[in-house]
Formats: C-alpha cells, structure tokens, sequence
C-alpha cells in the first residue's frame, strides 16, 4: 500500500499511531472508537445521518439484502468496473452506513480511506469492518485528515447537497486527488422551476428541527397509509401531480421493482425519513458543478445523468491534471 500521510486537520501537523489513537507533534490527541479515528465530535449538522444509519444499518447493504443496487450504481457512476484497482487508494467521503464501501473492498483490491462526519461510522465498521484495507475517520469533509493530492480516486455520492457550501464541498475533494487520478461526485439535480415545488421542500422548514426520534415514529406511523395513497394515484393517473406533494418517497420513480412488502415498507421509512431530517438539501444544477471542477484545474470533466435501473444519478467527474499549469 503507497502510504497515506496523516495531518492534523486543524494545523497540519503530521500525526502518527500511538495505542488506540493518532498523535500530533504537539500532543493532541484523536482516539480511535468503535472501528474510526475520531475528529469531530457527534453533535453536528450530520447528527441526524448518525441516527439514521445507526438505525437502519443493513437497509443498504447489498450482501444483507440479496441485491446488488449499490454495485451496479457505484460502477455506473464511476466507470471504474473495468479498471484494476489493486494496491489504489481511494478517498470515499461520506460514507454512511458503508453501501459504497462494501463495493470497493468486496468488488476492488483498493485500499479504502472512508470519511463520515456522523457516528455513521460505526454502522460502517459494523457492516465492512474489520478488513486491512478499510480505514474509517469521523471528520469533516473541510477538515479531512489527510496531507493533500494523495489518493489515486475519489468519489462522493449523496453527501454535496447536504453540506452548508457545496462549492467548498468540491474544492476540499478535489484537492485529495493527486495528479492525474479521477474524482467522481453525485448530488441532487436541479431540473427546472419546479425542482423546489415538492412536499419535501415545503415541509423541510419544519422537519427539519424535530427530533429525530419523534420524526422517525411519525413517518412510521403513517408509512403504510402514504404507501397506500401513493398507490392510489398512481393507479388512477395521478401520480406525476398528486404524488410529489405526499410526504413520503418517490417510490415508483427511485425504489427497485418487485420488492416484499417488508422490505419496501423498511426502504420507504428511511428514504422519507432522508428527505426530512437533514439540516441542508442544496440541490445543484450540473453546469454548475461542471464549472466548479474546472475553476479548481480539473481536466475532461464531464457531467450528466447516469441511469441504473429506475435510479436516475446527477453525475460530474473530471481528472486532476498531471502537470498543472
């Protein structure tokens, strides 16, 4: 494995392993729990992705769940299915309960630098963990512990929108590529004028200061009356009007086909559950961050939609040059 440099990401200071943490030159501390290297504490803008993944550990996982959604999404996505990763360090920031994870150490031979800035990264360990090549920190995607332009790929999928400065966002990715390696990143689209009319958006405001726990229990309690509304219209011809002012989860349009009514019910709870709690939902348009890559000196950025199955990803990927200008 090319050694990954360790810093401090408040100053920078080289850090290195002691027993049961990273040290810094000048003393400080960042323990390691329950499978990560702790640099942030839980209470923050991401809490509610801690509770969620901490709850829903498995829903995801596609050897828990006989599937392989989150395989054929990560390689759709990146294009990497045809590439030899072995011996590649990988940077994945925001990591969640680990779907993504388990595809690069189950499907790759990379090395896997995982990032989370919620306690999500216990479900992570406990999905993925323990495995040579997985290395979990809880930090801030700003403040990520890792010298820069060292990692040979980087990928974020379904973390840019729920930042408070996706521009900011893109920058502190791409600038943990190293010279000639590849960043891929999703997010929420914007399509048109009508992105933002949608029940999400206008309970947000609200739901997004409940506590969890009692935002969880509500949309359970109604999981199986909005399913059913939601069939209804459908059913009638109504669904592309009335469905996107029900709250609950677009589930023709993102769910798989044909799943048991369990299983469905579980992945509705946690998808509505997804829509309402975050603190930030900053849809983009894709020029947008097309233009991003290539303010920051990215090369052969590309963007657009990717299609896998009824998923339909907002994608941008470019390449950091090999001898910038």
């Amino acid at each position: 494995m090319t050694t990954i440099n360790l810093v401090n990401p408040f100053n920078q200071e080289p850090l290195e392993p002691v027993e049961g943490a990273l040290r810094d030159r000048k003393g400080r501390i960042f323990p390691w729990k329950a499978g990560a290297y702790r640099f942030v504490e839980d209470d923050n803008y991401t809490e509610n992705f801690g509770y969620q993944w901490n709850k829903f550990t498995k829903t995801q996982i596609d050897k828990s769940s006989d599937s392989q959604v989150s395989r054929n999404r990560f390689f759709a996505q990146t294009g990497w299915d045809k590439e030899d990763l072995t011996g590649k360090n990988v940077l994945e920031v925001g990591s969640g309960a680990g779907r993504f994870s388990q595809i690069v150490l189950d499907h790759t031979k990379a090395n896997l630098f995982s990032v989370d800035y919620s306690n999500a990264v216990e479900a992570n360990y406990r999905n993925n963990g323990p495995n040579e090549r997985l290395h979990l920190y809880q930090a801030s995607i700003y403040e990520m512990p890792f010298a820069a332009a060292q990692f040979d790929k980087v990928f974020c999928f379904g973390v840019l929108q729920h930042t408070p400065d996706v521009e900011k966002s893109v920058k502190s990715l791409l600038d943990m590529a190293k010279p000639g390696a590849e960043v891929v990143v999703d997010f929420y689209p914007i399509n048109g004028w009508w992105t933002k009319i949608h029940a999400k958006y206008l309970l947000r405001p609200f739901t997004k200061k409940m506590n969890h726990q009692q935002l969880f229990e509500k949309i359970n309690r109604n999981a199986d009356r909005l399913i059913g509304l939601y069939r209804f219209f459908s059913k009638i011809g109504l669904g592309k009007i009335v469905n996107r002012f029900l709250p609950v989860v677009d589930i023709d349009g993102t769910l798989p086909s044909g799943l048991p009514k369990e299983q469905l019910r579980e992945l509705v709870v946690l998808d509505t559950f997804d829509m309402f709690s975050p603190q930030y939902d900053q849809p983009q348009r894709i020029k947008t961050v097309e233009n991003w890559f290539k303010k920051y000196g990215m090369t052969a950025v590309w963007g657009g939609y990717v299609q896998d199955g009824k998923f339909r990803a907002a994608v941008v990927k470019g390449k950091k040059p090999t001898n910038p200008v």
